[in-house]
């Protein structure tokens, strides 16, 4: 065939002068009489079976119509085909196959329209697109979706044929040379549409501070897409194992979607941006600080490249401002306090009030729930100690004293009341007053008037004394999670989170009604869910819950830049009794911590 029509072939190059010579005229009456020969047509039946094929080359399109008849023979009734042009050879491979199945029902348009036919194809991913009975894919090319519309008008069942046997349509396609602009009544893609896959691309960069020349440049630099284009304008690898590159391999995934515009890759209506870009188009799409979810949905309307999902994910993690501006936590898990072994070992003290002018310290013995309640005006530290030593002289002196961060508790005549009589003074986190529940609840209780004394039980014991700190601490133990816990945990959904020493965090801050996420970082955990963070900024040391605190993440630029400085943090002023540290050992594990300690800026610091 190729060679029965070479003679014509030489006169349609460019530059060719016209002369027909007796070897034209040979080679088009052979033509004629094949194409006339009964072996070779048949007559058009609507009653038989209809197949339309339909082959794509570098260089030109072919189309076939057909019947199948009873025997099972295929005759072909017409062929047609035609040449690319110069917009239509920039096609991906897909488009270029698409393209021909468009070409081929339009062309017989008047002898399959109504009618039921086969559709022949041997590109094996259009049976996705034109195929699917699921409607078309999310991320097909525009191109192939106006194809997919202009098909709904046929009554088609699209089928594979491979390579080796389409020969009879790919002959067409392959045997076409130049050829003038085809006749405008099948005509599908022309550049007129070109303009307007140009339009949608230029749309897409206007919101970036990349210019479109300078996509189109580092495009043709770069290695992973120029290979990408490569693949697109030819055909890609059988097989995902024989690519070796892992960028490539996610391309290869998504080769359905893949097409090449103005010299541009694009993953549907995105544009695939090249990787000495994609920072700085990062930082476009974070303008305004939006969330994760957000920030995606931003970028799937414009740009793609491989792994641009995780890279959103870390750029919004490593944000300063987004992380001061997040939102709290779930809580944790719900760690109650350990049960004591006896009566008044530790208690929990408050003030209630004001009620009718006047404030009441409530202290309640986490054993056996008995409180002391004493009536004042005035909530000062020494008035708050006489009170405790009233107490103290009837009941004796408890291990372990639980308060709040009231000025009558956190000041140094309270700390020294406290460590003359050895007790272990523990304050829960600021503006957290959950971690001293059990006074908190009696509050309430106090204020709705008490229904029932629990004085029984704490009558049938020892006061403790002065002498009894002689005798070894009593070590105390965590019961397995207990119904209040189970139900606590359940309905807020807490989930167990846990610190370590030189953990970057962001801790919240409380002053005059207000909070704000400051960044610090954790010195030592005291009990379950209490530690003490040390703030940079503030220079300052603060103790915080559990819930108050979530992980801060650095760029690397930072962690470089904060491993360049020194931060001085005070220590811990003098030591404690022997008995005091123990006791707090003791308490590591219940969700406690020790009593403030006294700091100096002066000489005796250390680095982290």
């Amino acid at each position: 065939m190729r060679k029965l029509r070479f003679p014509m072939d030489q006169l349609l190059k460019s530059g060719a002068k016209w002369v027909w010579s007796e070897a034209c005229q040979r080679s088009f009456n052979r033509f004629r009489e094949i194409l006339q020969s009964p072996l070779t047509l048949s007559h058009y039946n609507p009653n038989l079976e209809i197949i339309v094929s339909a082959d794509a080359s570098n260089y030109g399109i072919g189309a076939r119509i057909a019947h199948k008849l009873p025997d099972g023979s295929v005759k072909p009734i017409s062929y047609a085909s035609r040449s690319l042009t110069p917009a239509e050879s920039n096609y991906s491979q897909i488009e270029k196959e698409g393209l021909a199945l468009i070409f081929a029902v339009t062309r017989l348009h008047r002898m399959i329209f109504g009618r039921q036919f086969i559709l022949e194809t041997d590109h094996k991913p259009l049976l996705a697109i034109f195929g699917s009975k699921k409607g078309i894919p999310r991320y097909t090319p525009n191109r192939l979706q106006r194809w997919a519309l202009t098909l709904l008008l046929y009554d088609f069942n699209i089928k594979y044929v491979s390579t080796e046997s389409f020969g009879y349509v790919d002959i067409l396609s392959c045997l076409i040379n130049t050829h003038v602009r085809p006749n405008e009544e099948y005509v599908i893609a022309s550049i007129e549409l070109e303009d307007t896959m140009e339009d949608i691309v230029k749309q897409s960069v206007e919101a970036l501070p990349v210019t479109f020349k300078m996509i189109q440049a580092g495009t043709k630099s770069d290695a992973v897409l120029k290979q990408v284009k490569q693949f697109v304008r030819t055909e890609w690898p059988s097989n995902q194992s024989k690519i070796s590159d892992p960028q490539l391999q996610q391309f290869y995934q998504r080769r359905g979607s893949l097409a090449i515009v103005s010299d541009c890759l694009t993953y549907g209506e995105r544009l695939v941006i090249p990787s000495k870009f994609r920072d700085r188009v990062l930082r476009v799409l974070h303008k305004g600080h939006p969330g994760v979810e957000r920030m995606r949905s931003i970028a799937r309307n414009y740009v793609y490249w491989p792994g641009i999902d995780e890279q959103i994910n870390h750029r919004v993690r490593t944000c300063v401002e987004c992380s001061r501006a997040a939102k709290t936590n779930s809580k944790t898990n719900m760690e109650s306090w350990p049960t004591p072994e006896k009566p008044w070992q530790r208690i929990h003290a408050d003030y209630a009030g004001p009620v009718d002018g006047n404030y009441y310290l409530i202290v309640v013995d986490a054993f056996s729930k008995w409180p002391e309640v004493i009536s004042t005006k005035p909530q000062t530290t020494s008035t708050t100690v006489a009170m405790f030593r009233e107490i103290f002289s009837r009941n004796g002196m408890p291990e372990t004293l639980v308060t709040d961060n009231g000025t009558q508790f956190t000041s140094e005549d309270f700390e020294a009341f406290c460590s003359n009589s050895g007790i272990l003074h523990l304050k829960t986190p600021p503006y957290h007053p959950q971690s001293n529940g059990l006074a908190e609840r009696f509050v309430d209780t106090f204020k709705r008037g008490l229904r029932k004394s629990p004085a029984e039980l704490l009558l049938g014991r020892k006061l403790r004394t002065s002498l009894d700190l002689l005798k070894p601490p009593t070590s105390f133990y965590k019961q397995a999670e207990s119904k209040q816990e189970s139900q606590f945990n359940r309905k807020h959904g807490t989930k167990v989170r846990n610190y370590y020493a030189e953990e970057l965090v962001w801790t919240k801050v409380h002053r005059n009604n207000t909070w704000s996420w400051e960044p610090g970082q954790v010195l030592e955990r005291i009990g379950r869910v209490i530690y003490n963070v040390w703030l940079p900024e503030k220079r300052n040391l603060i103790r915080s819950h559990c819930n108050q605190l979530k992980k801060r993440y650095e760029s690397e630029q930072l962690s470089s830049t904060a491993q360049n400085k020194c931060t001085q943090i005070p220590l811990i002023k003098g030591g404690s009794s022997p008995s005091t540290s123990q006791a707090t050992k003791s308490y590591y594990s219940a969700g406690t911590e020790p009593a403030s300690p006294v700091f100096e800026n002066q000489k005796t610091t250390r680095e982290v």
